[in-house]
């Protein structure tokens, strides 16, 4: 598993896509390949309203990529000193190999350069100690990143007041 972890809080996205615009922008990328998409859960009826859920959608950087070992060239690589995954433009023949592999449609193919790109959480800024291009936008601050740990107490936090918000006397 990578050092780092993407959290969104579903709950506070208003699908505004200002992340994908502004991965799009920061790796210059054309029309086709989205490095992170947001993807509409719904709608369904909650207490009687119409209501939609906005899940954030990107590389997971897999303990053990299947991209990785699919890469015929080795352009498609796993840092060792943090787990980011990420494609080594310079070794990548443009095979696609690694897009058949990946379950989540994390590598996405970039036409005018004839080869693959994917999300590596902008390496470049994380190795600055900055954020990802994608969290360092989001309006409602529903994009949060950093270690594991940390974002694993964040997570457990928001659910835990979530629980003690219930009225359980409706129930």
């Amino acid at each position: 598993m990578s050092q780092y972890y993407l959290l969104q809080d579903t709950q506070k996205c208003i699908d505004c896509h200002a992340c994908e615009v502004q991965c799009k922008t920061y790796k210059s990328l054309p029309p086709g390949p989205r490095l992170c998409q947001v993807v509409e859960v719904g709608p369904k009826l909650i207490n009687g309203l119409p209501k939609a859920s906005y899940v954030y959608m990107g590389c997971y950087h897999c303990e053990n990529p299947w991209c990785v070992p699919a890469c015929p060239t080795g352009a498609m690589q796993r840092r060792a000193e943090d787990g980011i995954v990420f494609v080594d433009p310079a070794l990548c023949v443009g095979c696609k190999s690694c897009i058949t592999a990946c379950p989540w449609g994390a590598p996405q193919w970039h036409p005018e350069q004839g080869k693959v790109v994917k999300c590596n959480y902008c390496m470049d800024r994380i190795d600055k100690g900055l954020k990802p291009a994608c969290v360092s936008v989001c309006p409602v601050h529903c994009l949060h990143f950093g270690k594991v740990g940390e974002m694993t107490r964040i997570r457990r936090e928001r659910h835990a007041r979530q629980v003690a918000s219930l009225d359980y006397g409706s129930l």
